[in-house]
C-alpha cells in the first residue's frame, strides 16, 4: 500500500512538473509564429520574420544537449530530484521574463537579443528536465507497469500544449485584435510565476528514485558518467536519438507553432481566425494525451518495440492526411487532421521513457536518456517549423513538408528495428552487467549475460532480453 501511495505521488509530481515545463516551452513556440515574428523581427518582412522567429525556437534545441550533459552528470551523481527542482525554476524564470521584454519598436536590436537569450535558458532547462522526470516515474514503477507509469510524465507534453494553446486562445477573446499584440500575449507568460511555485511545492516532497538510493548507498556513483556513456554506448545513443527524431519532427508541426502560423497567416492560403485554430490545437492535445497513456499501457503487454512499430505506421498515416485536411480551410477538418496525427504521436511517445530506461545501464542511465532525448530533439523538432516554412516557400505546396516528415519517420522506424526489445529487464544496480549488454541487434550475445538472477521475471519464468 505504501509503495502504491509513493508511485501515485511520484506520478502526480512528474505530470504536474513536466506540464509546467512544457507549458513554458510551447508557449514560446506558439507565440513565435503569432506574435514574435511581428513584434521582435517585423523589419525583416513577412516571410523572413516568421522563418527567423521559428529559427529561434530551434536555437533553443541546440542548447538542450548542454542541459542534458549537466543534468545527466549531476543526476547520475547527486540524484534525479534535485535536478528537477533546478530545471523547473530556471524554465519558469525565463518564461516570466519574456513577458516583460520590450519589443523591437521600443528597444531595437536589444529586444530580439534578449528574447533569444531567454529562449536559450529554456532550452538548457528542457534538456535537463525530461531525463529526471521519466526516470523518477519508471524507476519507482513495478516491472509490469513501467510503460504505463512512464507515460505519465509524457502527457506533460500534451497538457503543456493544451494549457499554452488554451490560455492564448482565451487571451485572443479577452484582448482581441491589436490588443492581443499590445499586451494580451504577455499575460500567459506572467502566469508561469504562479505555476512554478505550484510545481516547486509538489516536487520538493517527492522521494528520490529507489534505484539511485541503492546506487548511493553502495557509493557506486560514477565520477564521469558522460565519459563512460560515450565510451561504451555511443552507437546506442545515436540509435535512441534517431528513434525520438521521428516523433519530434512531426510533433513540432503543432508544438513548434507551424500549423498555427500556417492556418492563421492573413497572406496565406487559409487565413483562419487565431482563436478557433488555437482551440483546435488545444483539443488535439487532449487526444494526444489519451493515446500517449494508451501506448504506455499497450507496451507493457506487447513490448516497447512492437508498440513503436505500430506507432510509426500510424504516424505515417497521420502525416499523409494532415495537410490535405488543413488545406480545406475548414476548422473542423483542421481539427480532424490534428487528431489523426496525434494517434501516431501518442503511439511513438508513451512508451519512450520505459524503453529508454531499459536501454541504458543504471550507472549512466540519467546521462543516456537525457543526451539521447536532447540529440533526438535537435535532429527532429529543432528546425522542423523553419524547414516546413522554407519548403512551402520554395515549392508552393505542403506536399513537400509531408514528404520531409515521412522520410524522418521512416528513418526512426529503421532505428527502432535495429534495437532489441528489453521490456521488463531489471533496472537496479545488481543487474548492471546484464544491462550493459548491447541492445543493438548484431552486437552482444546471450553468453555475455553475467547476471543469472536477471534472466527471470517475477513469476519465475525464464526470460531473455536479447531477442
Amino acid at each position: 500500500m505504501a509503495a502504491q501511495h509513493t508511485q501515485t505521488r511520484v506520478a502526480f509530481a512528474t505530470i504536474v512538473g513536466t506540464s509546467i515545463e512544457w507549458y513554458d516551452y510551447f508557449l514560446y513556440a506558439a507565440a513565435s509564429g503569432l506574435v514574435f515574428n511581428q513584434l521582435f523581427f517585423g523589419p525583416l518582412g513577412s516571410t523572413m520574420s516568421t522563418m527567423v522567429a521559428f529559427a529561434t525556437v530551434g536555437i533553443s534545441f541546440l542548447f538542450r544537449p548542454l542541459g542534458a550533459f549537466l543534468a545527466g552528470h549531476y543526476g547520475d551523481r547527486l540524484g534525479r530530484r534535485v535536478v528537477l527542482i533546478i530545471t523547473l525554476i530556471a524554465m519558469g524564470a525565463a518564461t516570466a521574463l519574456i513577458g516583460f521584454l520590450p519589443t523591437y519598436e521600443s528597444a531595437g536590436a536589444l529586444a530580439p537579443i534578449l528574447l533569444i537569450a531567454l529562449r536559450i535558458v529554456q532550452g538548457v532547462s528542457a534538456g535537463g528536465e525530461w531525463g529526471g522526470a521519466v526516470l523518477l516515474a519508471v524507476e519507482h514503477a513495478g516491472e509490469k507497469t513501467r510503460g504505463l507509469r512512464g507515460s505519465f510524465p509524457q502527457i506533460g507534453v500534451s497538457i503543456g500544449l493544451l494549457l499554452s494553446s488554451g490560455v492564448l486562445a482565451l487571451m485572443t477573446s479577452i484582448a482581441p485584435g491589436e490588443a492581443f499584440l499590445e499586451w494580451g500575449w504577455r499575460v500567459p507568460f506572467y502566469l508561469s510565476v504562479a505555476l512554478v511555485f505550484v510545481g516547486y511545492w509538489i516536487r520538493r516532497g517527492v522521494e528520490e528514485s529507489p534505484v539511485f538510493h541503492e546506487i548511493a548507498a553502495r557509493k557506486e556513483q560514477v565520477s564521469n558518467p558522460l565519459g563512460r556513456l560515450f565510451k561504451g554506448h555511443w552507437l546506442l545513443v545515436v540509435l535512441a536519438s534517431l528513434v525520438f527524431m521521428g516523433n519530434n519532427a512531426a510533433g513540432y508541426m503543432t508544438t513548434g507553432g507551424y500549423i498555427q502560423n500556417f492556418a492563421t497567416d492573413p497572406a496565406g492560403p487559409i487565413g483562419l481566425e487565431r482563436g478557433p485554430v488555437l482551440w483546435a490545437v488545444a483539443a488535439s492535445a487532449v487526444s494526444w494525451l489519451v493515446f500517449t497513456i494508451i501506448a504506455g499501457a499497450v507496451s507493457d503487454r506487447i513490448g516497447r518495440r512492437n508498440t513503436y512499430i505500430l506507432g510509426w505506421l500510424l504516424l505515417l498515416i497521420g502525416i499523409g492526411s494532415l495537410f490535405p485536411l488543413v488545406g480545406t480551410g475548414r476548422i473542423e477538418m483542421l481539427l480532424l487532421g490534428l487528431v489523426i496525427l496525434t494517434v501516431g504521436l501518442g503511439f511513438t511517445y508513451g512508451q519512450q521513457p520505459a524503453m529508454y530506461a531499459e536501454l541504458f545501464p543504471s550507472s549512466v542511465r540519467f546521462s543516456g536518456v537525457s543526451v539521447s532525448y536532447a540529440i533526438g530533439s535537435i535532429l527532429g523538432g529543432a528546425f522542423a517549423p523553419t524547414i516546413a516554412k522554407a519548403l512551402v516557400s520554395a515549392t508552393g505546396t505542403t506536399t513537400s513538408v509531408a514528404v520531409y516528415l515521412g522520410i524522418v519517420t521512416v528513418l526512426a522506424l529503421i532505428a527502432t528495428l535495429m534495437l532489441r526489445d528489453r521490456t521488463g529487464i531489471p533496472l537496479g544496480p545488481d543487474h548492471e552487467a546484464e544491462q550493459s549488454v548491447s541492445p543493438i541487434i548484431g552486437m552482444g550475445s546471450r553468453a555475455d549475460l553475467t547476471s543469472s538472477s536477471g534472466d527471470r521475471d517475477h513469476s519465475g519464468t525464464s526470460r531473455s532480453y536479447m531477442n
